[in-house]
């Protein structure tokens, strides 16, 4: 039904209604009116009536009711008869009835009337019913007879009325005409009114309907109100802004769809309650989701009702979501990244990242590591098997070298077995370092049995001990080692690893550092922290080299590294370290200036729960 047909029909029920309320109320108006008039006319005239009588005519006939004159006295005195539209009657205290103008006879006992109940109590009686004696719609009107302040009887008028229909009858057929004519007027304006609201109306949808068509189209310059004008150029704007915004949003989710499409990392978006609205398809493919789960109207893309559990089959994976939801909820959070080992059927690694949405949801990614996992413990592996093949035959070719400059030799060949011993020490060196590194990483070679015996350590020894290895190289090359550290302050720490960090670092410094300078070592507590501190007034290093300064075999002037004997491990041995304590390692230098390295190291920290830190090369 349109909705013009709906308004035509709502306004004329409307009109009926209102005209049958109003023809009622009208009539019942008129009826009560009319009741009304009849009984203010029919007291005027009882009282005009009864004054014109006289009390003492009454009173006369009251009190002297058996005389044999007694009915033509009556007569004579009351000057109503049965032609007279008036009916009087007159009634005793005990109800009885002295005289009718009326009715001679079969009058009954009025003692139970209304109005002569009221009358004999002194007031004025007035009633309207349908009369006994008469079989006529009467309205009576009643008032007491007194003789000397004493109700001597009942002076009662009434009048005849016609019906209801009797009443009308007159005027229905002029009062139909004016119904028919009236309603007729009201249906053919609501259908005006209705017809141009309807076509308006629909405009409106067309203009929906149709896309926002341009102002300029023939629709536009029919006549309307001007409200419906103004709506409709604001609807026109706004479909138009509407469409715009939902080609634009339509792009941008095909764009993003795109982009998860091509990702290798698999995403997942939940909302609060963990229900996926969002599934890329790696992430079908590791968890083979598309074979496993029932979709929803068989859409790759429609999970409605899917939670991550369902999905994933894997618990941590939940519980990494609540714990960002739980997390939310009371203040935001910066992602959760964790490193997960899940059975998709086959052990997986993953870098798991969550983060919290705005909307009280979570996305979390999945970063699959096994590959380069099973990579990197190959290297680690090669590189600890080659370092420990390699020192039995450098240490040999170490040794036959020194043997050899020891013997009667020429000047050349002494020449060339020095070199050969020299590169022998700087190949030891490296195999060392190498095997240092491998046992950080891994944890289980012999050394590396020497990280695990953590103690209280002063320092002061540290420090000291450190720099008693550079005795004599720092007084050959006239450089000063100036230590600075509190007596009392002691720390639990791998005692024999933060002193090959402070040899590692004190070697840079004087490797790279001048004659006659000075280089600085000193330890401080600030904000919780254990802070070590190699200061020099060396060559420095430029900004450019900073970030990658403490990766392994990294050099920032190679020449010179190699000449000095530096391995390009060093750094990346503190770096270690420091991780194993789970410090940070810095680095502040400029070019010509000198440089400042700095370890710092959580003065709280609870052995039991530390994990060895991921190994950046």
């Amino acid at each position: 039904m349109t909705v013009f047909k709906k308004s035509l029909l709502t306004l004329s029920a409307a009109v009926l209604g209102f005209s049958a309320v109003l023809i009622v109320s009208v009539l019942v108006f008129m009826n009560s009116l009319y009741h009304e008039i009849n009984i203010i006319a029919l007291g005027n005239a009882a009282k005009t009536l009864i004054t014109a009588i006289g009390q003492e005519r009454l009173s006369e006939i009251f009190l002297n009711p058996q005389d044999e004159s007694d009915v033509i006295t009556r007569s004579v005195l009351l000057p109503l008869t049965s032609r007279e539209p008036y009916r009087l009657t007159l009634i005793t205290p005990l109800g009885y009835v002295l005289y009718d103008s009326h009715v001679i006879s079969n009058l009954v006992n009025h003692i139970d009337r209304n109005e002569i109940v009221a009358a004999l109590e002194g007031k004025e009686g007035i009633s309207y019913r349908e009369s006994i004696s008469t079989n006529m719609k009467r309205i009576y009107y009643a008032l007491p007879v007194y003789n000397k302040n004493e109700i001597i009887g009942v002076f009662r008028l009434s009048l005849s009325i016609p019906g209801f229909g009797a009443r009308v009858s007159p005027i229905i057929v002029p009062f139909i005409i004016f119904i028919i004519i009236f309603i007729a007027a009201a249906f053919w304006a609501i259908y005006i009114f209705s017809n141009s609201l309807s076509t308006s109306i629909n405009r409106l949808v067309n203009i929906v309907q149709s896309g926002a068509p341009l102002l300029s189209d023939p629709e536009a310059a029919e006549s309307t109100s001007s409200e419906f004008r103004s709506i409709e150029k604001a609807l026109r704007a706004m479909t138009l802004e509407l469409n715009m915004r939902f080609e634009q949003a339509k792009s941008e989710g095909n764009r993003l769809e795109a982009i998860l499409n091509g990702l290798s990392e698999a995403v997942f978006a939940m909302d609060s309650s963990l229900k996926l609205h969002l599934i890329n398809p790696k992430a079908r493919e590791i968890f083979n989701i598309d074979k496993n789960m029932v979709l929803v109207n068989n859409s790759k893309n429609n999970y409605k009702g899917v939670t991550l559990l369902e999905a994933t089959r894997s618990t941590e994976l939940v519980e990494i979501a609540n714990s960002v939801c739980t997390n939310k909820a009371i203040y935001d959070t910066v992602p959760i990244e964790r490193e997960l080992t899940l059975r998709t059927g086959t052990e997986q690694i993953f870098q798991v990242y969550a983060s919290p949405l705005a909307n009280g949801g979570v996305v979390i990614v999945l970063l699959e590591l096994t590959h380069l996992i099973k990579l990197e413990r190959i290297r680690k592996d090669f590189v600890a098997n080659v370092s420990h093949e390699l020192r039995t035959p450098i240490q040999l070719i170490k040794g036959y070298s020194e043997t050899l400059l020891e013997s009667e030799l020429s000047d050349q060949n002494k020449h060339f077995i020095g070199i050969i011993s020299k590169n022998a020490h700087v190949m030891e060196n490296l195999t060392n370092d190498l095997m240092i590194l491998a046992s950080l990483e891994s944890g289980n070679s012999s050394a590396s049995n020497k990280l695990y015996e953590m103690k209280e350590c002063s320092a002061a020894s540290l420090i000291e001990e450190a720099v008693s290895v550079f005795e004599q190289k720092s007084s050959n090359n006239e450089i000063e080692i100036i230590t600075e550290y509190p007596e009392d302050l002691k720390i639990k720490v791998y005692g024999s690893l933060i002193i090959q960090c402070l040899i590692n670092l004190i070697d840079n410094g004087i490797k790279y550092s001048s004659s006659k300078s000075k280089i600085w070592v000193s330890a401080a507590v600030k904000n919780d922290e254990l802070i070590f501190e190699v200061r020099d007034k060396g060559i420095g290093i430029p900004p450019e080299h900073l970030e990658r300064i403490f990766e392994r075999f990294y050099r920032v002037d190679r020449a010179r590294s190699r000449e000095a004997g530096g391995t390009g491990l060093g750094l990346s041995i503190v770096r270690h370290i420091v991780l194993l304590h789970n410090g940070k390692a810095e680095v502040e230098s400029h070019a010509g200036e000198g440089s400042i390295f700095r370890i710092r190291i959580p003065i709280l920290q609870n052995i039991q729960d530390r994990q060895s830190p991921a190994i950046q090369q």
